[in-house]
């Protein structure tokens, strides 16, 4: 397809795999990145030659096709890992997924005794109408296990009480998992098979050796290799268009870049503003309306060889500010140049430009040593070194109307710009992860082979990746969102 050449904005797995397929198809690309560096929220940091993640990324995926797509690019670099993690409450470590008999247990024999009774209470009085992740959990653990397991972690992530988010997230989001599932999960082994486990249970994974990061800069380098530019500190500020097509976009330094076809990956939201012409006042209005989650991550490198086994911990002290924590170490041994040093990556999530996102280096720096030692997990003289990284835009906010906003965008797009299309979490405005994002990509790169033959909007975190799946059918994931009067 010589006289076919495509635009991908972003070298996220989205964009990186929408051009790795593309090159498969004989479809020639450039791609644009806006900061310096490849893997988009699923690269790898290094610092001092100490590596960790932006969140952790564990390999693993529903679809044979995107794991065959990360065996083929990094084959024996991809270890096979062990998942542990647990949930810190009360200073005491709770499995999770949760079993029952080592909460219970841990929990001591009084505030065991209220949780099985609010449980029994759930279930011959369960909330009524359902409407709310609070209604959902309840009912399914019980008032006490909700307040305790699920409440303060879940509002740490998404900045909104419980109450307020949608009962859909819940039953999506722990989907298969309930107090009754939990007490069979004990005495009876999973179903063989990866379409059959329960997201949550999911107890082991692939990751590579380097952080996720290596994944993603072998295929950028695959990509140079066959003469696909891949542009960088490229921050697309402007797209040119006409009545019917999209005709080129343009850089913050004044460069433009024309193609047939179009890939964003960018946040919808700057990508309707940027438009030229403007688009229509109700699609502005609606873009405008948009929010987004923001995240930080706090790595401090710890004198200790070790310091705890898991993977990653859930913090469900309401007296920190923190969410989470990841131990890299334990994800690849490949994470820290020196055995003799541990690295913890402490997660905050907050919104761009309030005080956690405003406060300087060192003062998160210390907030996380401080918080670190108000738990009781490392000795803070045992932190001899530190640095913050910021991820604007980690996770698209869901609040009472975005469902509605982010169609009025898509209608507009496929009727007045036919050679666009979004992948992506940030480029649909939708909670995926990393093989649903890739899987939009791929599709997308299809799309343009074979005159849109993919729904990208029917993948998401429980679709089957089906090639066609009729208009409006829920499929997968849904995404929390908030509740309205």
């Amino acid at each position: 397809m010589a006289d076919r050449h495509v635009v991908v904005i972003g070298a996220g797995p989205a964009g990186l795999s929408a051009a790795f397929e593309l090159d498969r198809l004989g479809i020639a690309s450039t791609i644009l990145e806006r900061s310096g560096h490849i893997g988009g929220i699923s690269r790898t940091v290094n610092y001092k030659g100490f590596r960790f993640d932006i969140g952790g990324h564990r390999f693993f995926s529903k679809s044979e096709e995107i794991e065959q797509f990360w065996s083929a690019v990094l084959k024996d670099r991809l270890l096979e890992r062990g998942r542990l993690s647990r949930i810190f409450y009360r200073n005491r470590y709770f499995d999770y997924p949760i079993r029952p008999l080592n909460a219970l247990v841990n929990l001591g024999p009084t505030t065991a005794a209220l949780c099985v009774a609010s449980y029994l209470k759930a279930r011959v009085l369960p909330p009524k109408g359902m409407r709310s992740f609070e209604d959902w959990t309840v009912r399914a653990f019980g008032r006490r296990l909700y307040e305790i397991f699920f409440k303060t972690y879940t509002e740490k992530v998404w900045g909104m009480p419980c109450s307020e988010i949608s009962a859909d997230w819940a039953a999506q989001r722990i989907k298969g998992l309930s107090m009754a599932s939990l007490l069979r999960s004990m005495f009876w082994p999973q179903p063989k098979g990866r379409g059959a486990v329960i997201k949550t249970l999911i107890d082991r994974f692939r990751y590579p050796g380097r952080g996720p990061g290596e994944m993603w800069e072998a295929v950028a380098a695959a990509l140079k290799d066959a003469g696909h530019p891949l542009v960088f500190d490229a921050p697309v500020t402007r797209l040119e268009r006409s009545d019917t097509r999209l005709l080129r976009v343009w850089t913050a330094d004044g460069r433009s870049f024309a193609g047939t076809d179009f890939l964003s990956t960018m946040p919808l939201r700057e990508l309707v503003l940027a438009l030229d012409p403007p688009a229509p006042t109700a699609v502005q209005r609606a873009a405008g309306a948009l929010g987004y989650r923001d995240f930080l991550t706090v790595a401090l490198v710890i004198d200790q060889a070790e310091v705890f086994p898991d993977n990653w911990i859930y913090i469900h002290d309401p007296s920190v500010k923190m969410g989470r924590i990841q131990n890299f170490k334990n994800w690849s041994p490949e994470m820290v140049p020196d055995g003799r040093y541990t690295c913890l990556g402490l997660e905050y999530f907050c919104f761009e430009g309030d005080g956690l996102w405003s406060a300087s280096d060192a003062d998160l720096i210390a907030l996380g040593r401080r918080e670190l030692a108000q738990l009781g997990l490392v000795d803070p003289q045992q932190v001899v070194d530190g640095t913050v990284v910021r991820q604007d835009k980690a996770y698209p906010v869901y609040d009472d109307h975005y469902r509605e906003n982010v169609e009025v965008i898509r209608a507009f797009i496929e009727r007045e710009l036919p050679n666009l299309q979004l992948i992506g979490r940030n480029g649909m405005h939708r909670y995926n992860n990393q093989d649903h994002a890739m899987m939009t990509g791929l599709l997308a790169a299809r799309n343009i082979a074979t005159e849109g033959r993919y729904n990208l909007w029917a993948v998401n975190a429980d679709a089957q990746y089906q090639e066609e799946v009729r208009e409006g059918e829920v499929t997968g994931r849904l995404v929390p969102e908030r509740l309205g009067s």
